[in-house]
């Protein structure tokens, strides 16, 4: 059964891969090379045309993948992609009609906030689980460092910046539930469908969560 909350999903799937589908033909091969590699999810951005037929042929194919869409900024969107079959929405930001059309679904939603200001804002609406974006350019690891004092139930999942180099260190913080980004999927190898790329670079971050989960170092 897949995940139906936040902090399930995040549970399930520390590092969400982040991509955008141009051909709708490339999206049951990718999500295929994520899952064989080991991850459990994918976040698919509503950056092109193809994302919604994408969503769909991923969800039709591999009905246990969790499958996020990311770059929501509509409240008609909501109720669009759940009746795709998304899982979970994410959004760059946060409005007022965001949350109330998050809330009206019930679709598990992953705001975007980048400052205290935002947080407090969405932590008096009752949410816990925030997208940190963008992260490098917004302070990084400091600055989750810094806000967990002061938000001590709040989670994090930073996305914009995040590489194989520095996703480790993120994941390391413990107000960090999960970590997206794109270097998992990167747009030359989805174009030239290199999917057995792609399920290496799955595996490496599949181990790199796994040993977040167990507590020993990562190879």
């Amino acid at each position: 059964m897949r995940p139906t909350t936040m902090a399930e999903i995040a549970a399930a799937a520390p590092i969400i891969p982040v991509v955008t589908i141009e051909r709708v033909e490339e999206a049951v091969p990718l999500a295929e090379a994520l899952r064989t590699g080991g991850l459990r999810a994918v976040e698919i951005t509503l950056r092109s045309d193809a994302a919604r037929a994408a969503l769909m042929r991923i969800r039709e194919a591999l009905p246990e993948f969790i499958l996020g869409v990311g770059t929501v900024t509509r409240p008609e969107e909501f109720g669009d992609i759940a009746r795709l079959g998304a899982d979970f929405a994410v959004s760059p930001g946060v409005t007022p009609e965001l949350l109330a059309a998050a809330e009206a679904t019930g679709l598990p939603f992953l705001p975007g906030a980048a400052t205290a200001s935002e947080i407090m804002i969405l932590s008096l609406r009752g949410w816990r689980y925030v997208k940190f974006f963008p992260a490098e350019v917004s302070g990084g690891r400091a600055a989750l460092k810094a806000l967990g004092p002061v938000f001590p139930h709040m989670q994090f999942c930073p996305t914009g910046g995040i590489t194989a180099e520095n996703a480790a260190d993120y994941l390391a913080l413990d107000n960090v539930a999960c970590v997206g980004g794109s270097w998992i999927t990167p747009a030359e190898a989805v174009r030239a469908g290199d999917w057995a790329e792609i399920e290496r670079r799955a595996e490496w971050a599949d181990g790199m969560a796994s040993s977040r989960r167990t507590g020993t170092p990562a190879c």
